[in-house]
């Protein structure tokens, strides 16, 4: 069985998708031979009357727990940093990074998972609040300790990835080897609001992808890929900040390729995604076995050198 560069979102699990669906999707991913299950312990407290986050990681450990064997087969990347504590508005109230906050949520999302070990341990959202030393180091522990394999950042600065690793290289620790970013064919203009997207550092820019490029130890995994459906639905525009000059080059290429091949606009994204270089890994959430297979295709497709270097010049 050969595995796929696809992480399989599992954001709204346990929540907007219940527990059968979900375990359908995660059954129908693994005999595909997908690997990367992605999600996070605050996934989904927007979505559940508690205001608390961890139905997915539940779902997760569940469907472990009643798939013997099948644990050693999949790779687990959750994060922490954004799960809401206490009183307060989110993000006032998220538990951070601060070494106990860290030491403490990995042990949740242990049990939540019903697991011993965590293969990519990500920090969901920077915390300046925490020293930058305390965080590296907390992590470093947990890789030093076997609990967490690789150790990844989500929506941060690049110069706090930097200065983060440059920590971690000094004393001899386990450093971020990942960055989870939002990435896409189409980019919104410059300094633009996009609604739903609160993270002012969780664009992959192109100066992250270079910065990716020119390290063989980074790798970059994207969401929202697909644009919330945006690239084949009618019922889903785009927003206003990606209603501009480029977005029309390059969505008439985009269609132009997608129709040669016979394929969906969505495949010929994803597949523009996995075969540049840096290859990247998109998180794509879905809610249907169709939606599951058509991904699956998208990032098995190889593009020829003539459609990417269309693709790539169309903006």
């Amino acid at each position: 069985m050969t595995t796929v560069n696809l992480a399989l979102g599992t954001m709204h699990f346990g929540t907007r998708l219940d527990e059968r669906s979900s375990f359908d999707l995660l059954d129908r991913f693994v005999a595909a031979g997908g690997t990367m299950i992605d999600t996070a312990n605050c996934y989904a407290f927007w979505s559940d009357p508690s205001g608390a986050g961890g139905q997915s990681e539940r779902v997760i450990g569940r469907w472990l727990a009643r798939r013997p064997g099948v644990r050693d087969r999949v790779y687990l990347s959750t994060k922490v940093g954004a799960e809401p504590i206490g009183a307060g508005e989110w993000p006032g109230n998220r538990e951070g990074l601060s070494a106990p906050a860290i030491k403490a949520a990995v042990q949740d999302s242990l049990r939540r998972l019903g697991t011993d070990r965590i293969d990519l341990y990500w920090t969901h959202m920077e915390d300046r609040a925490a020293p930058l030393e305390d965080t590296v180091g907390a992590l470093a522990d947990l890789a030093g300790s076997g609990t967490v394999g690789r150790l990844g950042c989500s929506n941060h600065p690049t110069w706090r990835v930097e200065r983060a690793r440059q920590i971690a290289r000094s004393n001899g620790w386990a450093g971020y080897t990942a960055l989870q970013l939002r990435h896409s064919y189409l980019k919104p203009r410059p300094d633009t609001p996009v609604p739903g997207h609160d993270h002012r550092f969780g664009w992959a820019t192109d100066e992250v992808v270079d910065y990716v490029h020119s390290d063989p130890e980074l790798t970059l995994w994207a969401y929202t890929a697909l644009l919330n459906g945006a690239y084949t639905r009618a019922d889903r525009p785009l927003p206003e900040a990606y209603r501009h000059p480029a977005t029309t080059r390059r969505m008439a290429v985009l269609t132009e390729v997608a129709g040669e091949l016979g394929v969906s606009p969505n495949q010929v994204v994803l597949a523009w995604l996995a075969g540049g270089d840096p290859a990247v890994t998109s998180i794509v959430g879905v809610s249907d076995a169709a939606q599951l297979d058509e991904a699956l295709a998208g990032v098995a497709l190889v593009l020829t050198d003539e459609h990417r270097g269309r693709l790539d010049t169309a903006g």
